[in-house]
């Protein structure tokens, strides 16, 4: 039976390429989201940022323009807020992140994929 994997993933990033090869590599059969093009729902990211035990803030791609356009760097801005911006602006969501039967990860580095491979 195919080991099942997810990555959440934009092809013009080359972490997120690396990433797709190693769990290739690994010998999954992953299921590719490009969420660039599908777009993020609400559930969908909670769901995620919970299984990755992470906030928001933590996958915020702080180094894309619209975070500090947005103002999204300021630390009083709510986890909220935050959401609803990734929402709109998929970009600003941190990437790859993997789910596997052995948990969530945000891959960066891209190392810690292999923690659930």
């Amino acid at each position: 039976m195919a080991k099942k994997a997810t990555i959440y993933h934009n092809p013009k990033c080359s972490t997120s390429r690396q990433v797709l090869e190693m769990i290739e590599s690994a010998g999954y059969t992953p299921d590719v989201v490009e969420y660039m093009k599908a777009g993020w729902t609400k559930k969908q990211l909670k769901e995620l940022f919970v299984a990755a035990n992470l906030t928001p803030r933590d996958a915020l791609r702080a180094k894309a323009p619209e975070a500090e356009e947005l103002g999204l760097l300021n630390p009083k801005t709510t986890d909220a807020k935050i959401l609803d911006a990734m929402i709109e602006h998929p970009v600003l969501v941190e990437r790859p992140f993997v789910t596997t039967a052995k948990g969530t990860r945000l891959a960066r580095p891209k190392e810690s994929v292999r923690e659930i491979l």
